[in-house]
Protein backbone atom coordinates (compact mmCIF):
# COMPACT_ATOMS: atom_id res chain seq x y z
CA UNK A 1 0.00 0.00 0.00
CA UNK A 2 1.33 3.91 -0.71
CA UNK A 3 1.77 5.59 2.38
CA UNK A 4 -0.15 8.63 1.00
CA UNK A 5 -2.83 6.19 0.77
CA UNK A 6 -2.58 5.18 4.39
CA UNK A 7 -2.45 8.73 5.07
CA UNK A 8 -5.73 9.27 3.46
CA UNK A 9 -7.58 6.34 5.22
CA UNK A 10 -6.02 7.24 8.77
CA UNK A 11 -7.99 10.45 8.24
CA UNK A 12 -11.37 9.23 6.81
CA UNK A 13 -11.32 6.02 9.78
CA UNK A 14 -10.69 9.28 12.68
CA UNK A 15 -13.62 11.05 10.74
CA UNK A 16 -15.67 8.51 10.93
CA UNK A 17 -15.09 7.36 14.28
CA UNK A 18 -15.75 10.71 15.90
CA UNK A 19 -19.13 11.17 14.10
CA UNK A 20 -19.80 7.49 15.73
CA UNK A 21 -19.18 9.77 19.10
CA UNK A 22 -16.10 8.17 19.62
CA UNK A 23 -12.53 9.62 20.23
CA UNK A 24 -9.36 8.02 19.82
CA UNK A 25 -6.76 8.52 22.51
CA UNK A 26 -4.15 11.75 22.50
CA UNK A 27 -1.21 9.07 21.08
CA UNK A 28 -3.04 8.74 17.71
CA UNK A 29 -2.44 11.81 16.82
CA UNK A 30 1.39 12.06 17.64
CA UNK A 31 3.28 12.71 14.58
CA UNK A 32 6.05 10.19 13.48
CA UNK A 33 8.36 12.60 15.49
CA UNK A 34 6.50 13.34 18.66
CA UNK A 35 6.10 9.07 19.25
CA UNK A 36 10.32 8.56 18.81
CA UNK A 37 10.58 11.57 21.57
CA UNK A 38 8.61 10.25 23.78
CA UNK A 39 9.12 6.46 23.32
CA UNK A 40 10.80 5.80 26.38
CA UNK A 41 7.17 6.66 28.43
CA UNK A 42 5.33 4.68 25.89
CA UNK A 43 6.72 1.68 25.91
CA UNK A 44 3.58 -0.06 27.12
CA UNK A 45 1.79 0.96 24.22
CA UNK A 46 5.34 0.45 21.85
CA UNK A 47 5.52 -3.36 23.00
CA UNK A 48 1.76 -4.01 22.84
CA UNK A 49 1.07 -2.79 19.54
CA UNK A 50 -1.57 -0.20 20.19
CA UNK A 51 -2.22 2.15 17.49
CA UNK A 52 -2.79 3.05 13.77
CA UNK A 53 -2.96 -0.95 12.13
CA UNK A 54 -4.40 -0.62 8.25
CA UNK A 55 -3.81 -4.16 6.20
CA UNK A 56 -4.40 -5.33 2.81
CA UNK A 57 -3.15 -8.35 3.84
CA UNK A 58 -0.37 -8.20 1.33
CA UNK A 59 -3.04 -9.15 -1.45
CA UNK A 60 -2.79 -5.17 -2.82
CA UNK A 61 -6.33 -5.20 -3.22
CA UNK A 62 -7.42 -2.78 0.16
CA UNK A 63 -11.25 -2.02 -1.03
CA UNK A 64 -11.73 -5.74 -2.36
CA UNK A 65 -9.69 -7.09 1.06
CA UNK A 66 -8.66 -5.31 3.82
CA UNK A 67 -9.74 -3.88 7.02
CA UNK A 68 -8.47 -0.41 9.20
CA UNK A 69 -7.84 -1.10 12.74
CA UNK A 70 -6.80 0.79 16.10
CA UNK A 71 -6.00 -1.09 19.08
CA UNK A 72 -6.82 1.43 21.91
CA UNK A 73 -5.26 -1.04 24.73
CA UNK A 74 -3.68 -4.09 25.39
CA UNK A 75 -2.14 -6.44 27.95
CA UNK A 76 0.72 -8.59 27.76
CA UNK A 77 0.65 -12.37 26.81
CA UNK A 78 2.90 -13.10 30.10
CA UNK A 79 -0.36 -11.49 32.27
CA UNK A 80 -2.56 -13.96 30.26
CA UNK A 81 -0.08 -16.95 31.11
CA UNK A 82 -0.51 -15.91 34.78
CA UNK A 83 -3.88 -15.09 34.78
CA UNK A 84 -3.74 -12.38 36.34
CA UNK A 85 -3.28 -8.64 35.52
CA UNK A 86 -4.21 -6.83 32.11
CA UNK A 87 -5.36 -9.92 30.23
CA UNK A 88 -7.66 -8.08 27.74
CA UNK A 89 -7.53 -6.01 24.52
CA UNK A 90 -9.91 -3.45 22.80
CA UNK A 91 -10.35 -2.05 19.14
CA UNK A 92 -11.95 -0.08 16.92
CA UNK A 93 -12.80 -1.65 13.59
CA UNK A 94 -13.65 0.22 10.36
CA UNK A 95 -15.13 -2.85 7.62
CA UNK A 96 -15.98 -0.87 4.25
CA UNK A 97 -19.17 -2.04 2.25
CA UNK A 98 -18.75 -5.63 0.49
CA UNK A 99 -14.83 -5.08 2.22
CA UNK A 100 -13.85 -8.67 3.14
CA UNK A 101 -11.69 -9.61 5.87
CA UNK A 102 -11.04 -12.91 5.22
CA UNK A 103 -11.31 -16.33 6.81
CA UNK A 104 -9.35 -17.10 10.24
CA UNK A 105 -9.29 -18.17 13.63
CA UNK A 106 -7.42 -17.58 16.72
CA UNK A 107 -5.61 -20.16 18.84
CA UNK A 108 -5.85 -17.67 22.06
CA UNK A 109 -8.01 -15.09 21.87
CA UNK A 110 -11.89 -15.04 22.40
CA UNK A 111 -13.21 -12.34 21.13
CA UNK A 112 -16.86 -9.90 20.84
CA UNK A 113 -17.24 -8.51 17.31
CA UNK A 114 -19.60 -5.78 18.16
CA UNK A 115 -21.33 -3.02 15.33
CA UNK A 116 -20.81 -0.27 16.77
CA UNK A 117 -23.06 1.36 14.25
CA UNK A 118 -23.14 2.36 10.44
CA UNK A 119 -24.56 -0.11 8.16
CA UNK A 120 -24.76 -4.07 8.51
CA UNK A 121 -22.20 -6.56 9.68
CA UNK A 122 -22.20 -9.61 7.89
CA UNK A 123 -20.14 -12.30 9.71
CA UNK A 124 -19.79 -15.62 8.42
CA UNK A 125 -18.89 -18.58 10.46
CA UNK A 126 -17.17 -22.33 10.02
CA UNK A 127 -16.10 -24.76 12.93
CA UNK A 128 -12.90 -26.72 13.13
CA UNK A 129 -12.03 -30.35 12.48
CA UNK A 130 -10.71 -32.28 15.15
CA UNK A 131 -6.89 -30.77 15.00
CA UNK A 132 -8.48 -27.28 14.90
CA UNK A 133 -8.62 -26.74 11.33
CA UNK A 134 -10.64 -25.41 9.00
CA UNK A 135 -13.81 -27.77 8.46
CA UNK A 136 -16.05 -26.65 5.88
CA UNK A 137 -18.85 -29.21 6.71
CA UNK A 138 -18.49 -27.93 10.53
CA UNK A 139 -20.51 -25.17 12.33
CA UNK A 140 -20.80 -24.48 16.36
CA UNK A 141 -21.74 -22.62 18.74
CA UNK A 142 -20.94 -18.43 19.40
CA UNK A 143 -23.37 -16.40 21.62
CA UNK A 144 -25.02 -13.38 19.85
CA UNK A 145 -25.50 -10.72 23.03
CA UNK A 146 -25.13 -13.68 25.51
CA UNK A 147 -27.52 -15.64 23.67
CA UNK A 148 -26.72 -19.10 22.78
CA UNK A 149 -26.59 -19.76 18.92
CA UNK A 150 -26.05 -22.55 17.10
CA UNK A 151 -24.53 -21.83 13.62
CA UNK A 152 -24.29 -24.15 10.49
CA UNK A 153 -20.86 -24.15 8.66
CA UNK A 154 -20.78 -21.39 6.02
CA UNK A 155 -24.16 -19.72 7.88
CA UNK A 156 -23.56 -16.05 7.97
CA UNK A 157 -24.82 -13.82 10.85
CA UNK A 158 -26.43 -10.07 10.02
CA UNK A 159 -25.57 -7.90 13.09
CA UNK A 160 -27.28 -4.83 13.05
CA UNK A 161 -26.29 -1.42 15.13
CA UNK A 162 -25.84 -2.54 18.68
CA UNK A 163 -25.57 -6.31 18.23
CA UNK A 164 -22.76 -8.39 18.80
CA UNK A 165 -21.03 -12.27 18.63
CA UNK A 166 -18.82 -14.18 20.87
CA UNK A 167 -15.87 -15.46 19.04
CA UNK A 168 -13.64 -18.16 20.94
CA UNK A 169 -10.39 -19.73 19.70
CA UNK A 170 -11.50 -22.28 16.46
CA UNK A 171 -14.55 -20.69 15.42
CA UNK A 172 -13.27 -19.63 11.74
CA UNK A 173 -15.34 -16.35 10.70
CA UNK A 174 -14.96 -13.85 8.17
CA UNK A 175 -16.33 -10.64 7.95
CA UNK A 176 -17.50 -6.91 6.37
CA UNK A 177 -19.87 -4.51 5.51
CA UNK A 178 -23.40 -4.77 3.88
CA UNK A 179 -25.25 -1.98 2.56
CA UNK A 180 -22.57 0.49 3.96
CA UNK A 181 -19.72 1.31 6.09
CA UNK A 182 -20.01 -0.21 9.98
CA UNK A 183 -17.55 1.08 12.90
CA UNK A 184 -16.79 -2.29 14.80
CA UNK A 185 -15.71 -2.75 18.55
CA UNK A 186 -13.73 -5.19 19.40
CA UNK A 187 -13.09 -6.47 23.32
CA UNK A 188 -11.12 -9.58 23.76
CA UNK A 189 -8.36 -11.38 25.35
CA UNK A 190 -5.30 -9.83 24.95
CA UNK A 191 -3.97 -9.84 21.58
CA UNK A 192 -1.24 -10.80 19.54
CA UNK A 193 -1.59 -10.19 15.49
CA UNK A 194 1.45 -10.90 14.66
CA UNK A 195 1.50 -15.15 15.97
CA UNK A 196 -2.44 -15.52 16.55
CA UNK A 197 -4.14 -15.03 13.17
CA UNK A 198 -4.64 -18.47 11.73
CA UNK A 199 -5.64 -17.77 7.96
CA UNK A 200 -7.12 -19.98 5.98
CA UNK A 201 -5.59 -19.07 2.34
CA UNK A 202 -1.73 -18.13 2.77
CA UNK A 203 -2.17 -14.34 3.04
CA UNK A 204 -0.10 -11.98 5.17
CA UNK A 205 -1.26 -10.15 7.83
CA UNK A 206 0.78 -6.65 7.32
CA UNK A 207 0.93 -4.40 4.13
CA UNK A 208 3.72 -4.07 2.47
CA UNK A 209 4.22 0.08 2.45
CA UNK A 210 5.95 2.09 -0.50
CA UNK A 211 6.83 4.99 0.83
CA UNK A 212 5.33 7.78 -1.45
CA UNK A 213 5.54 10.28 1.09
CA UNK A 214 6.15 10.84 4.82
CA UNK A 215 3.63 8.94 7.30
CA UNK A 216 1.05 11.47 9.14
CA UNK A 217 0.99 9.05 11.83
CA UNK A 218 2.82 5.51 12.47
CA UNK A 219 1.43 2.33 12.21
CA UNK A 220 1.90 -0.84 14.53
CA UNK A 221 3.50 -2.30 11.97
CA UNK A 222 6.23 0.89 12.44
CA UNK A 223 7.40 0.59 15.48
CA UNK A 224 10.24 -1.82 14.84
CA UNK A 225 11.85 0.41 12.54
CA UNK A 226 10.86 4.00 13.61
CA UNK A 227 11.05 3.96 17.45
CA UNK A 228 14.10 2.80 19.22
CA UNK A 229 13.48 4.09 23.13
Amino acid sequence: MKRSDINAIMAEADGMIRRHGFALPPFAHWTPEEFAARAKDARHVIDTRCGWDITDYGAGRYAQMGLFLFTLRNGLLSDLRAGSGMCYAEKLLISRQDQLSPMHTHVLKAEDIINRGGATLVVELYGSDDAGNFAEDRGGTVWCDGIRHEFAPGERLRLAPGESVTLRPGDWHAFWGEGGDVLIGEVSTVNDDETDNIFREPIGRFAEVEEDVPPTHLLVSDYGTWLRG
